[in-house]
């Protein structure tokens, strides 16, 4: 299972580990179920992975989302081993599911030991799909296949802006893997070609309202009664920030959520692959505002070289982050720290349970105005089966 973000890194990580694992797990009656750690009805907001996914033809109703799956009752039973990709420390609301999570694959700084018996492999490459890939190509020769190659293929150049040292973000370990994928399957896309399409599916927000951007890139903070989400959005700052009614949408978006604030990051990309990075803090709680902007253009771990920007409201701190390659890993710990210090519970990062997509035009065929679809034990196991059968993650029948 991936992180609450649920970004095109996590999606297919879950999806080629599960798959490997399927594979090559000598217990004959494990069933290794890939869990997307979103809604079905948030699907429609990753566009990057809905693009992908179609492109590789791997339907949607072939995924199995974490609305459509009972881990707590599964762990209950005594019946869940829980794989972590692309993060390691559970939320909150998942804080029974702890003592189930035997292995963790993550890219990120270690928060927290985890000992034995959970294996963890927690390394500074660009994208997590990275670590799978060097987990597939160390196992048994024959397993690793043209769809999944792709999927990981595609993700690693995203992650890593097209393995641009620009970008801040490639290591040696991504080139490495990106080149034994191609060299395993000459027949993969042109790097340029995938990252260019990946990136432009990624960036497409036709069609969406604030709220749908707010959550289409999703992190969530917390400190005893104060919870803060940080949006990644896909639009330079300044435009977003003359939206007509942002601050009636911001305002909404919070009083639903019970956030105190939020916290906005943007990127953008040169034609050399140089990242562009500005954020923004909105809070209507004037002490929170200042601690939160505080922490921020305080920071030396990173820092982040902040640079006030002109903003339209006075409940909104704008700032162009002169620092291009602190991306959100870097800084959700700096926003962390800041709101452990209001609270004696400390930060910790909770998962969002946001409300049904309404109908855009992001993905085609995605049933967004329909209820979830119930999902019994027999449906899981069917798709595993499949998995097991030897064909693709999320293969059609």
């Amino acid at each position: 299972m991936g992180n609450e973000a649920c970004d095109l890194d996590s999606t297919v990580s879950a999806l080629a580990l599960a798959y490997f694992l399927a594979q090559t797990s000598p217990a004959p009656k494990a069933a290794f179920v890939p869990v997307l750690n979103i809604p079905r009805a948030d699907f429609a907001l990753r566009t990057e992975t809905t693009f992908l996914l179609r492109d590789r033809g791997i339907p949607a109703a072939s995924l199995i989302f974490r609305d459509e799956i009972d881990l707590g009752g599964l762990h209950h039973a005594g019946l869940l081993s829980l794989t972590l990709v692309d993060h390691h420390v559970l939320p909150g609301a998942d804080a029974a599911l702890e003592e189930a999570v035997v292995e963790v694959l993550d890219h990120r700084p270690l928060e927290r030991d985890r000992g034995p018996p959970c294996q963890v492999t927690v390394e500074p490459v660009g994208s997590c799909a990275t670590l799978v890939t060097e987990r597939i190509l160390q196992g048994p020769p024959g397993v690793l296949d043209r769809t999944t190659a792709a999927l990981l293929h595609g993700t690693i150049l995203l992650d890593c802006i097209n393995l641009s040292p620009a970008a801040g973000k490639v290591t040696p370990r991504d080139v490495a893997c990106v080149s034994l994928l191609e060299e395993r399957f000459p027949e993969l896309p042109a790097r340029d070609a995938v990252f260019q399409a990946l990136y432009a599916a990624k960036f497409d927000i036709t069609g969406l309202t604030t709220e749908q951007m707010l959550r289409k890139d999703l992190k969530v903070l917390s400190s005893d009664d104060v919870v803060v989400p940080i949006s990644g959005i896909f639009e330079d700052l300044e435009t977003f920030l003359h939206r007509p009614g942002l601050l009636q949408d911001l305002e909404a978006f919070c009083q639903a959520r019970g956030y105190a604030g939020l916290v906005a990051m943007t990127v953008s990309f040169n034609e050399r692959h140089e990242p562009t990075r500005k954020l923004a803090v909105y809070s209507r709680q004037e002490p929170l505002r200042s601690t939160l902007c505080r922490a921020l253009e305080e920071a030396t771990t990173p820092s982040l070289l902040l640079q006030p920007l002109p903003s339209p409201e006075p409940c909104v701190v704008a700032y162009a982050q002169g620092n291009a390659v602190a991306t959100r890993k870097k800084v959700l710990p700096i926003l962390r720290a800041a709101l452990g210090g209001l609270g004696a519970a400390g930060g910790s990062e909770e998962e969002a349970v946001p409300p049904p997509t309404p109908m855009n035009s992001l993905v085609e065929e995605c049933p967004l105005a329909q209820a979830v679809p119930p999902l019994c034990p027999q449906d899981v196991l069917e798709r595993v089966s499949r998995i097991a059968a030897g064909q693709p993650p999320g293969s059609p029948k």
